[in-house]
């Protein structure tokens, strides 16, 4: 199953179910459902039975749904750097022994179709594809078990990044270079834990103007979701709508020869297998 939020044509904003035939707009069909997907998401099993039941008698909108970014109230964005073996090895970096954690400010947050905006004070924007977790339930000092009971789902994202301020100003600036508005396009859609039975093998795509740059699979991840779940929570309390970026796979613009950074005008496009695809265009900030 696929939740999506979306935006119909009297611009109202509702939420539902992305199918292979089209949406179906649950909100639209019962009013008396949570409005807002982070407080759906931690309600999950008290409002499973009913959307089943929609889902079974419903058709999908005939109305044309723009998409819009599946988290409607973002939390915590938790990143995670140098996660694959490949990716690490192109920058010249040793193999992570822990997860190297960052984090990204919520106004980063973008959905689908959302224009990465390419700020004037960095040359070197880059293109990230990543598996996102989506945490669903309240956690600290995570068990294995834990951790993998937190798991809402799964979504697509892209962390922007811009290398000169990350890798370039004094003191090697992470957490600005990463959090410019509009650093964090996730979507289109949340695949519910249930529908990714091995999130651990999954192809990873990351295409630009149409030709593709990154192309990996999660199973070449050194830590997995869990793993990361369990890590984070020793510091930090994970919040239903929480999201964790878990790392990108070779293949980034910065060890490229010659590097490859965005510009306006270019389209970038992040597909994960089961998942879908994300779609940003890039333009100059204003």
């Amino acid at each position: 199953m696929k939740l999506v939020r979306f935006i119909r044509p009297d611009h109202s904003i509702g939420w539902g179910v992305q199918t292979a035939h089209g949406v179906q707009d649950l909100l639209g069909a019962d009013r008396s459902l949570p409005t807002s997907i982070v407080d759906l998401i931690p309600k999950w099993s008290q409002y499973e039975q009913r959307i089943a039941g929609l889902i079974k008698k419903l058709g999908v909108s005939s109305d044309p749904l723009r998409l819009i970014c599946p988290i409607d109230r973002p939390g915590k964005i938790i990143c995670i750097g140098l996660n694959y073996r490949d990716h690490a090895i192109e920058t010249n970096t040793p193999i992570p022994d822990e997860p190297i954690v960052f984090c990204k400010m919520p106004t980063a947050m973008i959905g689908p179709e959302d224009s990465i905006e390419v700020p004037s004070i960095s040359n070197e924007v880059d293109y990230e594809a990543e598996l996102v977790v989506v945490i669903g339930q309240t956690i600290k000092n995570a068990s294995p078990e834990q951790a993998a009971a937190a798991i809402f789902g799964y979504t697509a994202g892209n962390d922007v990044s811009a290398r000169d301020w990350q890798k370039g100003k004094p003191g090697k600036q992470w957490f600005l270079g990463k959090s410019f508005d509009t650093f964090a396009p996730i979507g289109p859609a949340i695949a519910l834990k249930e529908s990714i039975p091995n999130p651990g093998q999954l192809r990873i795509q990351c295409r630009l103007n149409g030709v593709t740059v990154q192309d990996g699979n999660t199973r070449d991840l050194i830590f997995s979701p869990v793993e990361l779940i369990r890590y984070v929570s020793q510091v930090i309390t994970l919040c239903p709508g929480d999201v964790i970026f878990t790392g990108t796979p070779a293949g980034v613009g910065a060890a490229r020869t010659p590097p490859l950074f965005l510009k306006h005008g270019d389209a970038v496009e992040i597909e994960i297998e089961s998942i879908g695809t994300l779609e940003n265009p890039c333009i100059t900030a204003r």
